[in-house]
């Protein structure tokens, strides 16, 4: 990898018409975040498929509470990585125009960056399943189970689910609406720390592809749309570490 080449993903980037961002859990490993399907990810730990399972959650939501609270519900001590930052930075420019993540934690809204759209919902707020209406904030969500309980309902006194999409749960469909429009209308997209293998999100960048657009993947693993990358970068640590030096000198 040359310093040219991330001064032509640059100069591609800031005379883009409309850039969007796709991210995934590789961007937020440079936080501290462990990816969950890569080499040392989560999966090879804990069994996804009951912790993230509804039927598993409604049957008993223990499951998901004593598995996730290490990784969901310390996310304020979490800080965005330089890779969060520069796209907050780029979208305050006017360089990036939406940023489209698979990623529940919450940093790229910390790194700046303000029309994020989570096709993979958030646990920004929790609900009850049963009563219309009922949220909790993630931080009262959070001191809950630190303290070593899970959220209640107010009325029914129900466990409340967070708002993060789950197996056997549609996408919130208002995301996934937003995210399509903003890959259509995108004439480059930057598809990092994505290995692009979890649908329906890794279909967003053929939308992209379909329009005339270019996408640049940024990821040190393969993906399924590598040979049709325009750029292909396997250090996301140090393109945004160069993004950011050039940033500074606008």
């Amino acid at each position: 990898m040359m310093n040219n080449d991330v001064d032509t993903l640059f100069n591609h980037i800031i005379n883009a018409k409309y850039p969007v961002a796709l991210t995934g859990a590789g961007v937020s490993t440079l936080s501290g975040i462990r990816d969950f399907r890569g080499k040392n990810g989560l999966y090879n730990e804990i069994d996804a498929e009951k912790i993230f399972d509804i039927e598993f959650f409604e049957k008993d939501p223990s499951i998901y509470y004593k598995s996730a609270g290490t990784f969901i519900y310390n996310l304020h001590e979490k800080k965005p990585s330089i890779v969060h930052n520069v796209l907050g930075n780029l979208e305050q420019l006017g360089f990036l125009k939406a940023l489209i993540t698979q990623n529940i934690d919450l940093l790229h809204q910390k790194g700046g960056c303000k029309n994020v759209i989570e096709i993979h919902g958030s646990p920004i707020f929790h609900y009850c399943l049963r009563c219309a209406g009922v949220k909790v904030s993630y931080e009262d969500a959070a001191a809950a189970v630190n303290a070593g309980d899970m959220p209640k309902c107010p009325n029914c006194s129900r466990i409340l689910k967070p708002a993060i999409t789950f197996f056997g749960e549609s996408l919130p469909a208002e995301a996934l609406k937003n995210a399509v429009i903003e890959s259509q209308k995108a004439d480059l997209m930057l598809i990092l720390g994505t290995s692009l293998t979890v649908y329906p999100a890794a279909s967003i960048p053929e939308y992209t592809l379909r329009n005339g657009g270019k996408i640049v993947i940024v990821n040190n693993m393969s993906t399924p749309l590598d040979r049709k990358a325009f750029m292909h970068f396997d250090d996301l640590s140090f393109v945004f570490e160069e993004l950011k030096t050039r940033i500074e000198s606008l």
